[in-house]
């Protein structure tokens, strides 16, 4: 890998991956802002701000921005997550001043005007009301609602009907000049990419953003519970889980292993017991989100409402003797699944451009290729039995669920099963 990485002198960085095998460049501004960088009032002001960008600037109207990268035959699309917000372009090499004028246009100079806010609040309305809709989805905002309860990492990114009704054009210019300044900026680019070039035009076209650095966010507390949804459906969504890690924690690489051994993939403990061995659902899988101080550990089910109350019993059983049973077989083959894993990630040039982004957002610099595999060879079964331990032993459960679950087990019922020593009050 050709990393190079420059910081401008008004706090902007530049980082690239030139694959000289490629005619094409993924480029993207990351912002270090997301949802959970809203204010209470704000709720839903992060992703409504993201689609407002694409609404016109001082010297181009909404069809210019789109009729002029797909002229070339690029892409242009964003991106709002609880951490940070992405606006990207995919191009061929010849095409990249353009794509830069373009995003840099969009940053800089959207005129957010009331007309087009009026608008893109009644479609931002319709996308909350069809993600009600869809329990395969909701579950997942409550589990994210439940383990972080009353703080802004565990609202959903979309806003509430009332919270994004309610916005006007004076609140959005508010959150932007409050979170998009040049400290907060990263600009990626993997590809066909020149980074002398890049650099210049970064300095040139993006010479309007306010320097500086927002404000720190609230620490995440992860609290737990439960949200228990029993509806009229053929189908339940169910969700357990407990705290997990940030990106910068000892164990972050641990427990990838960990989600990958319980349910990534087919040979995983939980796919093989509960789907192939007893047919209680048809999905199954273990994952971890991990923020910037922070994490989430997940188990998701579907099933038939027939086998709910089978299905729980099962699921925790597998957890609660992962750590006294695990095999150093399982442990290579994770550690095989999750390099794979990487080097395939990396012939993408829109992952190579999002994972230098982030690494330099979390570590002040990318992350080599080399380095990241030496982390996974590094991690061991006693990591993983340590790890095991301490997760499913002293983190109260995160429970969500939606469906014809009005017999499922309880949080209360889990911490029982799983013999979890709650920590005084």
């Amino acid at each position: 890998m050709s990393v190079r990485t420059t910081r401008l002198g008004n706090g902007l960085t530049v980082v690239t991956d030139h694959m000289a095998h490629l005619k094409s460049i993924a480029l993207g501004v990351w912002v270090n802002a997301g949802s959970r960088s809203e204010y209470g009032t704000e709720h839903g002001l992060a992703h409504l701000l993201e689609h407002m960008a694409f609404k016109g600037t001082t010297t181009r109207t909404a069809s210019d921005i789109a009729e002029e990268i797909e002229a070339v035959g690029g892409e242009l699309n964003a991106a709002t997550s609880i951490e940070n917000t992405a606006y990207y372009a995919r191009i061929l090499s010849d095409d990249l001043v353009l794509a830069v004028d373009i995003l840099s246009d969009i940053l800089q100079n959207s005129v957010l005007d009331p007309e087009e806010l009026e608008k893109e609040k009644h479609v931002i309305l319709q996308e909350i009301g069809a993600s009600l809709d869809m329990p395969e989805d909701l579950v997942f905002d409550r589990f994210q609602e439940t383990a972080f309860q009353r703080q802004a990492i565990g609202r959903p990114i979309l806003g509430t009907p009332e919270s994004v009704s309610s916005f006007e054009v004076t609140a959005i210019s508010n959150y932007l000049a409050r979170n998009y300044k040049t400290g907060d900026i990263i600009i990626s680019a993997a590809g066909e990419i020149d980074h002398d070039l890049l650099v210049s035009l970064v300095a040139k076209y993006f010479a309007k953003l306010p320097e500086g650095k927002a404000g720190v966010i609230e620490q995440a507390r992860y609290v737990g519970g439960e949200r228990i949804e029993d509806r009229p459906l053929q189908e339940a969504q169910i969700l357990i889980g407990f705290e997990g890690c940030s990106y910068k924690h000892p164990d972050f690489f641990a427990i990838q292993f960990l989600a990958t051994i319980l349910g990534g993939g087919m040979s995983s403990r939980l796919f093989q017991e509960v789907r192939e061995k007893r047919g209680l659902c048809y999905s199954v899988s273990a994952f971890h989100w991990a923020y910037s101080d922070t994490g989430l550990f997940g188990i998701h089910a579907a099933t038939g409402a027939q086998d709910v109350c089978e299905l729980m019993p099962v699921v925790l059983d597998e957890i609660s003797k992962l750590a006294a049973t695990l095999t150093e077989t399982e442990v290579e083959r994770a550690k095989s699944q999750m390099r794979a894993g990487l080097l395939m990630s990396l012939e993408s040039p829109a992952s190579r451009a999002s994972q230098l982004a982030r690494h330099v957002v979390l570590f002040g610099q990318p992350i080599t290729m080399e380095e990241q595999i030496a982390r996974i060879n590094a991690v061991t079964i006693a990591d993983i039995k340590r790890l095991a331990t301490r997760i499913f032993t002293t983190s109260r459960p995160t429970l969500s669920a939606i469906g014809p679950v009005g017999n499922i087990l309880s949080v209360d019922d889990i911490v029982a099963r799983l013999h979890i020593m709650q920590a005084a009050e």
